[in-house]
């Protein structure tokens, strides 16, 4: 069973070429060597993974490569968090699922406020239609 390797603390100015070369010498063990880029600049974001054979050999990975410094900077290696799948995932451990801004919110805030008073009042833009929607419902009950 293959394991995933965090490798993080990155310079920004890091090529894939040169982040790849820094496991060349595992390259028999390894699985996938993957440096996390920004979609718009393309430079490094300041992580990246390296995904290796086995448990052993990812443990000795991260005792060789824990603290070793690269470019001014101390690189963080650890065993990446598998990724979470469930409804209050968080992207910074992983979660696959794009998170877009304030959209996961809005609902929560939304029903948070509603839930405080006696009773659950509708929307104002849409009270309108509701009451009319009822009216229909009512008169399409009545007259069956």
């Amino acid at each position: 069973m293959s394991v995933r390797l965090y490798v993080g603390n990155l310079p920004k100015e890091l090529e894939r070429e040169k982040f790849e070369s820094i496991f060349a010498e595992h390259s028999e063990e390894l699985v996938s060597v993957k440096l996390i880029a920004d979609k718009k600049t393309g430079k490094c974001r300041g992580f990246g993974f390296v995904t290796v054979k086995t448990d052993e050999k990812a443990d000795q990975l991260v005792e060789q490569f824990n603290g070793y410094a690269l470019e001014d900077s101390t690189l963080k290696v650890e065993k990446a968090l598998p990724r979470s799948k469930g409804k209050d995932g968080d992207a910074a451990e992983g979660s696959s699922a794009p998170r877009r801004k304030g959209s996961s919110n809005k609902k929560a805030t939304t029903s948070s406020s509603s839930s405080g008073s006696s009773s659950a009042q509708p929307d104002p833009r849409w009270a309108d239609e509701l009451e009319k929607l009822k009216q229909m419902l009512a008169t399409q009950t009545s007259s069956t």
